[in-house]
């Protein structure tokens, strides 16, 4: 019997142990979760921190944009109306085939104009006119 109360003995020793370790276990458990609620609240404050800095700062972004389109859209009321400058130049192969048929380019007029281009046809005629409007050649 007495093995058997020498191993009651060392069995309730053991229980008392594990307890023991439960207890520092639980208590570090606790201690951990107050120390992660602690810096939940850190990392939340600093990402609202960001937040607030970059809302802000695209803020001002947004108003600068909105200042800057306000003043470029002044600027062309302010301006008299004005057509944008017509093209200067014509192509070379237009021009190379008005040379042939005795136009110059100084002075077209429109009859000889129609003339020379009677050899063309509609859409061609119709391409080569319009190149010359463009290019202020003709009225």
């Amino acid at each position: 019997m007495e093995t058997q109360g020498e191993n009651m003995g060392t069995l309730s020793e053991s229980l008392e142990r594990l307890e023991a370790r439960i207890e520092a276990a639980a208590s570090l458990f606790e201690r951990t979760v107050a120390m992660m609620e602690e810096r939940d609240g850190d990392i939340r404050r600093m990402v609202a921190t960001v937040e607030n800095s970059r809302e802000s700062e695209l803020q001002k972004k947004l108003e600068a944009a909105e200042q800057q389109i306000a003043e470029l859209r002044a600027q062309i009321e302010a301006r008299p109306e004005s057509k944008p400058s017509p093209r200067k130049t014509i192509p070379a192969s237009t021009v190379q085939f008005l040379s042939k048929q005795g136009i110059a380019l100084e002075n077209v007029e429109a009859g000889a104009l129609d003339t020379a281009l009677t050899g063309l046809s509609l859409e061609q005629r119709i391409a080569v006119k319009a190149q010359l409007l463009r290019a202020g050649v003709v009225a």
